[in-house]
C-alpha cells in the first residue's frame, strides 16, 4: 500500500487552518504515522470532498486512477445502473455518480463506514442508494450492467505502511492469501449481472493472473483487460462478460 503521509502545501495549509491553536499536538501525532487525512477529516477525490476518519479506509491516488479508468470506458456505453461492493467512504460510487447518468447502489459491512458514505453523498448532492450487506456471506439482490469493487486484498503477511494501522483492517486484510473477497464477487455476479455486463475490480499487484484465471473459468469467452497504476504496477482489472 502507498504510504498516506507525504505532506504537500495544500495538505499543510488545511492542518493549519484545523488546528490553528494547537497545531503542535497535530504535528505531534504525524510524527505517531497518524493520517494526516483523518487529522483534516476529508480527501479531495476526483473533484469531490470526501470525509474520512478511522472507519473508513482512506481513498488512494489509485483507486482515483480506476474511477478515472471506468468513466472513460463507460461513458460511450449504454450502461444504466451499477453496484459498488465494499464501498467505504462511498468515493468510488459518488464519483461515478457526478460523472456518469447512472443509478448506483453501494453496499458496505460496516455500520459506520455507511454512515459516512451518506454524509458524503448528501454533501455532493448525490443520490445513492446504500445498504449494509456481508457479501461473503449474504447474497445481493437486484440486476446491474456493471460491478465496481475496491475489496479488501492485502495478504496477511503482507506489509504495509505504518499509516494503515490506523485505518479499519476489515477494509484492508483479505483471507486466501488476498483472493477471498474476488473469489466470491466472481462467484455470485451471474446472478446479478445483466447480459453483456461489465466487472471492474482494484486488484492487488500480484493478484491478477489469479483473478483472470477464475473469471475466465465462469465467463470463458469473457475479454479480460489487466490495467497499471502510476508506480506500473497491476492494479485494475476490467472483465467484459
Amino acid at each position: 500500500m502507498k504510504p498516506l503521509n507525504k505532506i504537500g502545501t495544500s495538505e499543510f495549509k488545511a492542518l493549519e487552518k484545523k488546528y490553528k491553536e494547537n497545531i503542535n499536538e497535530a504535528l505531534e501525532m504525524l510524527k505517531k504515522d497518524y493520517p494526516i487525512q483523518y487529522l483534516i477529516g476529508y480527501v479531495d477525490f476526483y473533484n469531490c470532498k470526501i470525509n474520512v476518519d478511522e472507519n473508513v479506509l482512506i481513498p488512494r491516488f489509485e483507486t482515483e486512477y480506476l474511477v478515472e479508468k471506468t468513466i472513460k470506458l463507460l461513458k460511450d456505453k449504454k450502461i444504466k445502473t451499477g453496484i459498488d461492493l465494499c464501498c467505504g467512504s462511498g468515493a468510488i460510487a459518488i464519483a461515478l455518480k457526478k460523472n456518469l447518468d447512472i443509478e448506483i447502489d453501494a453496499c458496505d459491512i460496516s455500520n459506520s463506514a455507511l454512515e459516512i458514505a451518506k454524509k458524503n453523498a448528501k454533501e455532493n448532492k448525490v443520490n445513492i442508494n446504500f445498504f449494509k450487506k456481508d457479501i461473503l456471506k449474504e447474497n445481493i439482490e437486484g440486476k446491474y450492467d456493471f460491478i465496481i469493487s475496491n475489496p479488501p486484498y492485502v495478504k496477511k503477511e503482507e506489509y504495509t505502511s505504518p499509516e494503515t494501522a490506523y485505518e479499519p483492517q476489515i477494509a484492508l486484510y483479505a483471507n486466501d492469501n488476498g483472493l477471498e473477497f474476488y473469489k466470491r464477487i466472481l462467484n455470485i455476479s451471474p446472478n446479478i449481472l445483466n447480459k453483456n455486463g461489465i466487472i471492474i475490480f482494484e486488484i492487488g499487484a500480484t493478484l491478477g493472473e489469479y483473478i483472470k484465471k477464475l473469471a475466465l473459468s465462469i465467463y470463458p469467452k469473457a475479454k479480460i483487460t489487466i490495467e497499471k497504476d502510476y508506480n506500473n504496477y497491476d492494479r485494475f482489472m476490467f472483465i467484459m462478460t
